[in-house]
């Protein structure tokens, strides 16, 4: 494999159309934030927006939500094509160095939830535990989407700790 390089990616960075499609074919539209909407929250959040590439071709990107208690990976991005090919653990394995010491959260698709995609989803969950992220058993639901919260580093995550960071987001942006 080639070595993988990073680039911050901040507002005025964000209008790479590359970076916008993957971002709209990587994640179901009920678990994205509209892209006008998530390039104003990379300013006014400080949203660590990092883009990955092999060369010049984009591969993937991360977005995670620092906090001083624990840092929020939001959104995990490799391109389809280049799945199941190492990239996401390299890309993982960057991103958990790069955080290391610090508690992370993320929150993903529930594996124990019936539904079309199951075995994606005990695939991923399969992905982040290999990786060294443990579940809380914090679940949410959003409309019919349980999701679960999984966490790497030290500390707890409770619920409690869930709605003081989506309470966070609602100052900023809200679904309602």
């Amino acid at each position: 494999m080639k070595d993988i390089t990073q680039k911050q990616i901040s507002a005025n960075c964000a209008i790479d159309e590359q970076i916008k499609q993957l971002y709209q074919t990587a994640f179901p539209e009920n678990e994205q934030i509209p892209w006008d909407d998530l390039v104003r929250l990379i300013g006014e959040m400080h949203l660590d927006f990092t883009a990955y590439y092999e060369d010049v071709q984009l591969i993937g990107f991360t977005i995670v939500y620092p906090r001083p208690s624990f840092n929020w990976y939001w959104y995990f991005a490799v391109k389809e094509e280049l799945r199941g090919k190492g990239i996401g653990q390299q890309i993982l394995n960057q991103l958990i160095e790069k955080y290391k010491g610090q508690s992370c959260i993320l929150d993903m698709e529930s594996p124990r939830q019936e539904c079309a995609n199951k075995e994606q989803r005990q695939r991923r969950h399969a992905f982040y535990l290999r990786n060294g992220f443990r579940d809380t058993n914090v679940y949410r639901c959003w409309d019919d989407l349980e999701m679960t919260i999984m966490m790497i580093g030290p500390g707890e995550f409770t619920l409690q700790d869930w709605d003081e960071i989506v309470g966070e987001l609602r100052k900023y942006w809200t679904w309602d």
